[in-house]
């Protein structure tokens, strides 16, 4: 069986909607699209960023873009979040593509995988003038479990100066949409397992004691505007999730909407081709162009 197949079995058994929501292999065959450049923050493998860039000189908005997999390296991530890339830049998006590495790799999980996320948000900054990006125009975009880290990258300025996770000076996130992404590790881990495996969190985290610096909601306010998206047949992070974590955020003061997309599964918002992530993608686009 591909390593795939038990999540995508699951999926596929939850039920069916009038247009059939996207099955995983959907997502894991799509094509590969070559990015514009490539740059490195570190010197593992996965340690890598693609960059998709726009029509112009810039600067244009920035689009982190994390995607998921259960944490785990055999997902992949890369060549199937490329499409969805491209399709951001040509609406006049730069789109940093961020690899990470992921279980199964050395030095992932905590806090390796975090430190990763951190340290190639950062490099934005550096890469500003070769790319021409806006460094103060950033949104992190992140699918599952890349959603849990692109709500951390916002929310990382607020850890303490002791954590292995913080770093001096981090590149603020200005919104945040998070595409069927866990907000409270402690509170909705369980849902999250269901579909990736109840050891997912200790082998990422390592330590209970770990969520303080590792789950969004124990970092909140973060200052950026949160769109939680779901689809309304997703079975891994159901909507319900995403009105949780939208409550907790804007009790805490932040700005936090949900956004319910009909007809579509976990993976249809992030497919190019579906009406999902039209919706998606239009979402991203006025998060990435309003004014501050």
């Amino acid at each position: 069986m591909r390593p795939w197949g038990i999540l995508g079995a699951m999926l596929m058994a939850a039920g069916v909607a009038e247009a059939e929501p996207a099955p995983l292999a959907a997502y894991m065959e799509q094509a590969r699209v070559q990015p514009d450049a490539t740059v490195r923050y570190g010197a593992e493998p996965s340690q890598v960023v693609e960059v998709f860039l726009p029509k112009g000189r810039g600067p244009h908005p920035v689009v982190v873009l994390l995607h998921g997999g259960c944490y785990r390296k055999q997902f992949e991530g890369l060549p199937q979040t490329s499409g969805i890339a491209a399709d951001l830049a040509r609406r006049g998006l730069a789109v940093w593509n961020v690899e990470y590495r992921r279980l199964g790799e050395p030095g992932a999980g905590y806090p390796g995988t975090f430190q990763d996320v951190a340290a190639a948000v950062d490099l934005i900054r550096v890469e500003a003038p070769r790319h021409g990006l806006d460094p103060s125009r950033v949104v992190t975009l992140g699918h599952s479990a890349g959603g849990h880290l692109a709500l951390w990258a916002a929310a990382r300025h607020r850890l303490p100066a002791d954590s292995p996770l913080h770093r001096p000076d981090p590149v603020r996130i200005r919104a945040v949409v998070s595409l069927a992404g866990i907000g409270d590790l402690d509170g909705q881990g369980d849902v999250f397992s269901r579909a990736c495996g109840a050891d997912t969190f200790p082998q990422v985290l390592g330590d209970p004691r770990r969520l303080a610096d590792t789950s969004p909601s124990e970092l909140l306010p973060t200052g950026a505007r949160v769109v939680m998206v779901h689809g309304a047949y997703d079975h891994v992070m159901p909507p319900f999730t995403g009105l949780e974590y939208a409550r907790k955020a804007r009790a805490a003061g932040d700005a936090a909407e949900v956004v319910t997309l009909p007809d579509a599964g976990h993976f249809d918002v992030v497919v190019p081709t579906t009406a999902a992530w039209r919706e998606v993608a239009a979402i991203v686009e006025r998060a990435a162009k309003a004014d501050p």
